[in-house]
Order: structure tokens, then sequence, then C-alpha cells
């Protein structure tokens, strides 16, 4: 492996991160719960107060509306916070902030002012933390314009896309599957960015296209290679960013597949997969189409304690590869 790069996992990563654009720019901060000496409810922002020290590794109280209130106000006055939510689940205590202040800012001033928040959800199911520490909420927020809405799935992404959230003059919304922060990926040393708005081609195929998020993508990948036996050949494309969403990515693969499923951990309806099935339905790609398009998302339930029902209410790789099997094969 090349010298200037290393094997770090996910939050490593992600807290690299975070110490390169703190050493660029004073203006950087970092805001949340418990992310000062007890280094984050995850470990993701380590050493940093010991680096950086109190007054810009922030502890703040337990009040996410008021956190992300004065992340926000930092941000209009030329501050450039990073304010992390212990999980995902606690945005729905802020959305006031987020929708209504962060989002609409920039439109409503006429565009005299910008809000450069980054605010970073650790998100998803599979820590058994049970329905209201393990939801997937970024459709929510992709739903707002004037948000920027990630999901990097390696580490590599996770800190590109952090870096170039930093510099994005617009409040850019970070969700961070859970079970990615002990993945380990190659991730090159010093300042580099990873595009808002491009998804990447994580394996080319011939048979099938699947777009997937987060840890979909993994998982995704993984049934792949075990259907690469049977001779079917899938196109697995990381979606990345979900708004703005990359479309001419996925309409020119579906155009060469001929077949689309999207798979997302979140609750199938109203899901991301809805938003790439319709782009897809309502562009030149739709002609191309072999066999109706497949949804892969999460029961229509909150997310179970109990470890079994927990795994059994969200896409895993065998659903994954009988799914795809069956669109393949005709079947669907």
């Amino acid at each position: 492996m090349d010298a200037m790069v290393r094997e770090l996992s996910y939050a490593q990563a992600i807290q690299e991160a975070m110490a390169i654009a703190m050493d660029m720019d004073e203006r950087v901060f970092l805001m949340g719960e418990d992310i000062g000496v007890y280094g984050g409810a995850f470990q993701v922002t380590g050493d940093l107060v010991d680096r950086f020290g109190t007054e810009r590794v922030i502890d703040t109280p337990i009040s996410e509306l008021g956190g992300a209130g004065v992340a926000v106000g930092a941000a209009l006055t030329g501050m450039r916070p990073i304010f992390e939510f212990q999980f995902s689940d606690f945005a729905t205590l802020a959305m006031e902030q987020i929708v209504n202040q962060a989002a609409k800012m920039r439109f409503m001033l006429g565009g005299e002012v910008s809000v450069p928040v980054v605010m970073r959800f650790p998100a998803g199911s599979g820590t058994g933390a049970a329905a209201q520490h393990s939801q997937s909420l970024e459709a929510w927020l992709g739903h707002v314009p004037g948000l920027k809405v990630i999901q990097p799935a390696t580490p590599h992404d996770a800190k590109g896309m952090l870096l170039a959230a930093v510099a994005d003059p617009d409040p850019v919304m970070i969700f961070e599957h859970k079970l990615l922060y002990k993945v380990k990926g190659p991730v090159p040393e010093g300042y580099y960015t990873v595009p808002i708005g491009k998804a990447d081609i994580r394996r080319e195929g011939r048979d099938l296209t699947i777009v997937a998020t987060s840890i979909m993508v993994h998982k995704a990948l993984d049934a792949a290679a075990a259907l690469e036996a049977e001779g079917i050949d899938i196109e697995v494309i990381d979606l990345r960013t979900i708004r703005p969403m990359d479309k001419q990515t996925v309409i020119d693969s579906v155009k060469k597949t001929s077949r689309l499923m999207c798979v997302y951990e979140a609750v199938k309806t109203l899901g991301i997969g809805a938003e790439v099935s319709a782009m897809v339905a309502e562009s030149e790609a739709f002609d191309y189409l072999d066999a109706p398009i497949v949804r892969l998302g999460g029961a229509e339930t909150p997310i179970p304690y109990n470890p079994e029902l927990e795994k059994a209410v969200v896409p895993q790789v065998p659903d994954i590869i009988a799914a795809a099997r069956d669109l393949v094969k005709g079947v669907r």
C-alpha cells in the first residue's frame, strides 16, 4: 500500500478530517453532547479536546434544539461549526433550527447570508439501541430545499466528504451509520475532498443496477459477489449524496443493465428508493427497463430491541441476493 495511504477506521477518518479542518481554519469548532473529555458517544471526537481546547470542542447541554440553534447562529456570523447529535433520532428535537432556519436563511434573505454549518448524525440499526435510537431519517432531511444530505459508506469518503462539507457555504447533514464506525479502509493522508453530489460506481456489471446507500453498499457488494458464481453480473452504485442526487450516473447505469433495484435501510415507504425509482421512470432510462423497478427497504415498523427481530426488519445480504436473483431471472 502507498505510504501516503493508511488503513483507518471510519471513525478515525472522521476524527482526522475534523482535526485537519480545525488546523486549517480557526473558524471551525465542534459542538455536541459529551464530545469533550468523554470523546463522543461513539468515541469519534476522541482526544480532540486535548489538542484544541474546550473553546473549540464544546460540550453542550442536553438540548438538541438549543445546540443546533447556537450552531446555526454561529454559522450566520461567519464561523464554521460542526455539530454532533448523539443519535440521528434526536434530529427530531431540533427540526425547527434545521428545517426552518438553517435551510431557509439564504433564500429568505436574498442570498445575502450563508449558513455553513455541518451536522453529524450517527444513524441506523444493529446496535440493540431499539426504536428511539436506531432510525434512518435521511429522507426526512433530503426532502428539504436548502439542505445538502450525504451518507458516506467508506472511511475514504467519510473523511473526504466531511472536509468538503466544512468548505461548503450551505448546511450539510452527514448521516454516519453506527455499524460503519469500526469498518477499516484505505484513507490518504492530508487534505482531500470527495465531491458532494456525485455517486460512485463501486462495482461494474451488466445484468442489474443496485443503487444503495450507507451500510447497504457493503451488503450489496457482498450479494453481488455471491451472485457472480451464478453468472449474474451486478453493478453497484453508492449514491453517497441524497441531496443533490446524482441522477446521470444512475440513469446511465440503468440504460446499460435494463434493471434497477434500490436498497436502503430506512422504511421502504417514501424512502430514498422512491425518489430514485421516480427519477428513472421520468427519464429516458424508462424505455430501457426490462422489468419493474424493485425497492428493498426497511419494514413498516419501529426498530425492535430484540436482536433477531432487529435484523429481520432491515434488508440483509440474503434478502438482496434473493431479490436480485428474482429480478434478473424475471420472477418479479
